[in-house]
């Protein structure tokens, strides 16, 4: 399907019940086989502005008519079992998907959020991506894979992952189980999760509701007595999750969970701030894996500027962008004595940064320099992943 960007189409006769059908249908088709991983429905002053999230970057695709926008927010409601009636409150809602699977998606998630302009709405979609399975596929260094490989088969610790929302730690996380589920057969492995959005075979997977009785402290703090081995959290949202979660590393469960940082350190200060206690981040925390993903120049079109150094064009292939697909870069922190001294000494974000930067830790940077020289993505591209100006 074309899903060149902002191909007008003539929608200006689709006021009727099922040509709006059909043209939501044909929205979430055209996203699905473009490999998009959200769809955006903005509306402006003048027309309805349809996104698609292609490699991480948002492209304008479509532009519907005013006359149509309440239309397809109203259909999109409908798909997602949202109530049609109320424009004034965010709504969140699932899409079912089909059950043959044969686009790869798995699950579609829909958010509406009321704007000046009318409704807002975004549909996410998660695939089935049997290439990204196993930790060995996901892109990481070599150094990174076996650091992993080692605190899996520990019995006890935490494992935090940090990088912004579309990073893959949910990815990586799920590789990483199902490399303990295979190493270590007749281990008990819980997540706690919101949503689950990716199924392990062989794990326990509790999906949390938003709004419920059942949180993350009171989840996490039932599951302890149920002699888990290795358990999952989505991610550390407050003091209190963080609170159990160290607790458990302490008392013999591998514990594995996301955290919002922009790097290492500020992760381990930020759990300081939440109130854990020097000693127990020391005691618990085994390393922190930070990472982020690059837009991969596009094979078809990429322009070679100097020995080892390419550039992106854009091509039909790519939808103009130069960029197809995206590859993992990382950096990994491993407790060692002088970052545990620092630690319980209360030193700030700069001593922590320092000391990392003396003992030759390879930040993501670094990590992302192995992809530029290889040709597998642009300076510029990682220049902007890193926020290097």
């Amino acid at each position: 399907m074309d899903v060149s960007p902002c191909k007008n189409i003539s929608y200006e006769q689709k006021r009727d019940a099922g040509d709006v059908v059909s043209l939501v249908d044909d929205l979430l088709k055209k996203a699905v086989s473009s490999g998009a991983s959200d769809v955006h429905f903005e509306p402006t002053e003048s027309e309805l502005l349809v996104k698609f999230r292609l490699d991480g970057v948002l492209n304008p695709i479509e532009r519907v008519p005013r006359a149509l926008s309440e239309n397809v927010i109203a259909r999109l409601k409908v798909l997602g079992g949202l109530l049609t009636y109320r424009s004034d409150i965010p709504q969140e809602g699932r899409i079912e998907t089909s059950k043959t699977q044969e686009d790869g998606v798995v699950d579609q998630r829909l958010a509406v959020f009321p704007t000046i302009h009318g409704q807002r709405a975004v549909v996410r979609l998660f695939y089935s991506n049997k290439e990204l399975m196993e930790l060995e596929q996901l892109g990481f260094s070599e150094q990174v894979c076996s650091a992993l490989k080692r605190i899996a088969a520990k019995n006890q610790g935490v494992l935090l992952l940090t990088g912004p929302a579309g990073s893959g730690k949910s990815t990586t996380l799920a590789a990483l189980l199902r490399y303990i589920l295979r190493s270590f057969p007749g281990k008990s492995v819980v997540t706690l999760e919101d949503p689950v959005e990716i199924r392990i075979d062989g794990a326990t997977q509790v999906q949390i509701t938003p709004h419920g009785q059942m949180t993350f402290p009171t989840a996490l703090r039932s599951l302890l007595r149920q002699d888990p081995q290795v358990l999952m959290i989505g991610e550390i949202r407050d003091a209190e999750t963080a609170r159990i979660a160290i607790e458990a590393g302490l008392t013999g469960h591998l514990l594995m969970s996301t955290m919002h940082s922009g790097t290492p350190a500020g992760a381990l200060l930020r759990l300081l701030e939440m109130g854990i206690e020097p000693y127990q981040v020391t005691s618990s925390i085994s390393a922190v894996l930070n990472q982020r993903l690059v837009r991969k120049l596009c094979t078809k079109c990429k322009r070679e500027v100097r020995t080892g150094m390419f550039e992106a064009v854009g091509c039909d292939d790519c939808f103009n962008t130069g960029y197809k697909s995206r590859a993992l870069i990382a950096e990994m922190v491993q407790l060692d004595s002088p970052l545990r001294k620092a630690i319980l000494s209360k030193a700030d974000l700069d001593e922590l940064e320092n000391i990392l930067q003396s003992k030759g830790h390879t930040n993501m940077f670094e990590d992302g320099r192995r992809l530029v020289t290889e040709g597998v993505t642009a300076q510029e591209e990682l220049n902007k992943v890193c926020g290097i100006v």
